[in-house]
């Protein structure tokens, strides 16, 4: 009867996976588009919950490489500043098992680890404890061998002391990792570098990037990084085996909206763009018989009303902003962008101690770029604001969005938030690995999609 159950809702997810995605009337051919991911089910990761070896609340950073017969190298339960967990953010690396539909996590196959967790950081990044932003990215170049790129920073990057260098490298074995580091994206806003990192076709980066094959950015939630998803381009290597410490790396730009700070209209923005949204990770796809293209997974605010505060008591219907700012700058907004009436900015009462960007509904959504545009921007035709996804695509439905795990924190019903952290793609297998933070009770599991 499972087996059965099982096959039903395999039919069911194909008819109605991104129902409500968008790639436009007028498709380019050749572009990979939603229709091209086909779900190949989810495993879930090994050890147990809590705050040392584990991935509980973790799993904000991760990366494919093709080492024991392909694996991921992800983090674990992030770091927690002030003497309460100064070790997070240990890295592991697993085996990728056979993917399974299903809804019930039970029935998934469970990795195993390849290298156990370890703290890898060393004393890098030792102020970067408040609610750490991080990503990786595995990599083999003839000047450096194999390592592991690393991005990481803070939510709050205000003070001189929130401004040391960002990233670094490593050695894939983890008890002789060796990092070596840090250094900046050039001269680039700390909120827009250091939460997500990956690889791009090299190629293509000879051609326009001077040899930089990897990109690093950050979406910052009120726009501090920029109105949409952020990337530059760099090359360590280029600067040194390893590069000194504190180096300022040249890069090349290739995204970068309008930031909030310099800027309180919405414009020069991306499509859609909410100051709740969250994107959380990027992947450049590359196939065969497609033309590439980059995108970005997260959680999408798309609510008909989005607000600065908490969410409100009595339902998602209602805003409910912090009053204490609403002189400083539009804590409340519509969709289009325009403020909300004077009614919706009285406030609420009994919130929950969870402030920040809110809106009345999110989905899990992947939003597709292509690199011609990039190009553009690249070689100086067009800015660093104006491309565009050409497609939007929804995958709430095979999520598992577990209920009762840390409601307040993480939302409800159509206000659940970090539907999505990072991802990972494997370019040999044309496999995108997606992980569902929260979804075996504080643990995340892995969804696979095979792109044809």
């Amino acid at each position: 009867m499972a087996k059965t159950t099982d096959s039903l809702l395999l039919i069911l997810w194909v008819l109605t996976l991104g129902l409500d995605s968008f790639a436009g009337s007028d498709k380019a051919p050749g572009l990979i588009y939603p229709e091209n991911f086909i779900y190949q089910g989810a495993f879930s990761l090994p050890g147990p919950e809590g705050r040392e070896n584990s991935f509980s609340y973790g799993g904000y950073a991760m990366t494919y490489a093709p080492l024991n017969k392909g694996s991921l190298f992800i983090m674990g339960h992030p770091r927690l500043g002030y003497g309460e967990f100064e070790n997070g953010n240990q890295v592991a690396q697993v085996d990728i098992p056979i993917p399974i539909i299903s809804k019930h996590i039970t029935r998934l196959n469970r990795a195993k680890f390849v290298q156990k967790f370890t703290n890898i950081r060393g004393p890098l990044f030792a102020p970067y404890s408040e609610i750490p932003q991080v990503g990786m990215a595995y990599m083999e170049t003839p000047k450096t061998g194999k390592k592991i790129h690393l991005c990481w920073g803070q939510h709050f990057h205000e003070t001189p002391q929130e401004q040391v260098p960002t990233h670094a490298w490593f050695n894939p074995g983890l008890e002789s990792s060796q990092i070596r580091g840090g250094w900046y994206i050039g001269n680039q806003s700390l909120y827009s570098t250091n939460a997500y990192l990956f690889g791009i076709d090299k190629a293509w980066a000879d051609k326009y990037l001077g040899g930089r094959y990897l990109v690093s950015g950050r979406f910052r939630d009120g726009g501090w990084s920029g109105m949409g998803p952020s990337l530059f381009a760099y090359a360590p290597w280029l600067s040194g085996n390893p590069p000194p410490n504190g180096t300022r790396l040249e890069e090349k730009t290739l995204l970068l909206y309008q930031r909030s700070k310099t800027c309180s209209q919405i414009k020069r923005a991306l499509t859609g763009y909410q100051y709740a949204d969250d994107w959380a990770g990027g992947a450049w796809i590359s196939i065969g018989k497609h033309k590439p293209c980059l995108i970005f997974a997260g959680t999408k605010a798309t609510g008909a009303k989005y607000w600065y505060g908490w969410r409100h008591p009595e339902g998602e219907q209602y805003p409910c902003i912090e009053t204490a700012f609403k002189d400083q700058f539009t804590t409340c907004r519509r969709k289009d962008g325009s403020a909300c009436p004077p009614a919706d900015l009285g406030g609420c009462s009994a919130h929950d101690d969870y402030r920040g960007w809110w809106s009345q509904k999110f989905n899990a959504a992947i939003i597709f770029y292509n690199p011609e545009d990039l190009a553009r921007v690249a070689t100086g035709q067009i800015q660093a604001f104006e491309p565009q996804p050409y497609a939007f695509f929804y995958i709430d439905s095979i999520l598992f969005l577990t209920k009762g795990v840390e409601p307040g924190m993480l939302g409800t019903g159509n206000q659940r938030i970090s539907r999505i952290a990072s991802i990972a793609y494997d370019p040999g297998g044309s496999r995108l690995f997606i992980l569902e933070p929260f979804a075996e009770n504080t643990k995340p599991v892995i969804h696979v999609f095979k792109i044809n």
